[in-house]
């Protein structure tokens, strides 16, 4: 009797294709608490409004519409972004598991797997991610985002676009460093699906527990990268307050505690705990889709 033929990988378009339309289908649902999020990040001090306070000050204030404000971006952002995140993850995860002659993903291999994918993905998110928390922003004035990018390039160039680079990438490394590792472990921990119900069970729990343990570990790197793009142009002759990542980590912690570097948690983790389990949903069912249109032997 013949072996089974073992299931080919699916092209790159399929993942590409997954990664998109999963991120836009995450972010519609979740947008609002991504606003909440910045704005508790850019609180400087010990006070804070907290999530609810931060809700009902923002639309009692600014009304309902400013929730959704600076939502452009992201959405123009989500569908480069989830597909490089989770091309990258598939080309970067190859290339470690033979380096390392492994024939199967191990736990300390999707960790750097998921580390390196994320640095990749910091820099196809860094201007959009400026724009964003610019619009973003209480006192912000501007129209849209286009009245943001013409801003910056007429103050500080086109390099101005990349303003905290640094930051962003260390986030984009803790992040997927975290979630994709976690739900390596998580899966292998959970009872084996036989059928497509507990498939999308498994899918969806280890999705959410993996957005939660990046959020926990990224947090911090988080509120420095707001508060980077959030500051205005320094004066000349002025060095900015936040500047790099890791003296920016200390200082926080040393003018406003342990717990300022973990503004903005609460609304992160309830964006990125569920929304992780969305995007993984969202992403084996498309390249389920894909593989059933495609036929064996990809199937």
């Amino acid at each position: 009797m013949a072996a089974p033929q073992e299931r080919k990988p699916l092209p790159f378009i399929a993942n590409f294709a997954a990664g998109a339309i999963a991120g836009i289908s995450e972010i519609l649902t979740f947008y609002p608490l991504d606003v909440v999020k910045t704005r508790m990040q850019l609180e400087t001090g010990k006070t804070s409004h907290g999530l609810v306070g931060s809700f009902q000050t923002i639309v009692r204030e600014e009304g309902f519409g400013r929730l959704y404000r600076g939502l452009v971006p992201p959405l123009l952002l989500e569908a480069p972004k989830r597909a490089v995140k989770f091309a990258a993850n598939d080309f970067w995860g190859k290339t470690f598991m033979s380096y390392a002659g492994e024939s199967k993903m191990t736990k300390n291999l999707s960790i750097i797997t998921g580390c390196t994918a994320g640095a990749t993905e910091s820099f196809v998110v860094v201007p959009f991610e400026l724009v964003k928390i610019k619009l973003q922003d209480k006192t912000s004035t501007f129209a849209g985002p286009m009245a943001v990018v013409r801003h910056i390039i007429k103050a500080d160039g086109l390099l101005g676009l990349y303003a905290g680079m640094e930051s962003t990438f260390w986030r984009h490394v803790w992040w997927n460093g975290g979630y994709f590792g976690c739900i390596f472990q998580v899966k292998a921990m959970l009872p084996k699906a036989e059928t497509p119900q507990a498939t999308l069970f498994n899918n969806f729990v280890s999705g959410a527990i993996g957005g939660f343990a990046g959020t926990l570990v990224n947090t911090p790197f988080d509120v420095v990268k707001s508060r980077i793009q959030g500051a205005g142009k320094p004066l000349p002759g002025v060095t900015p307050k936040y500047n790099w990542t890791y003296p920016a980590l200390l200082k926080i912690f040393r003018e406003e505690g342990p717990a300022a570097l973990y503004k903005g948690f609460v609304p992160k983790v309830l964006r990125l705990a569920p929304g992780g389990g969305v995007l993984l949903l969202v992403v084996e069912g498309v390249l389920g889709a894909f593989r059933n249109m495609l036929g064996p032997p990809y199937i």
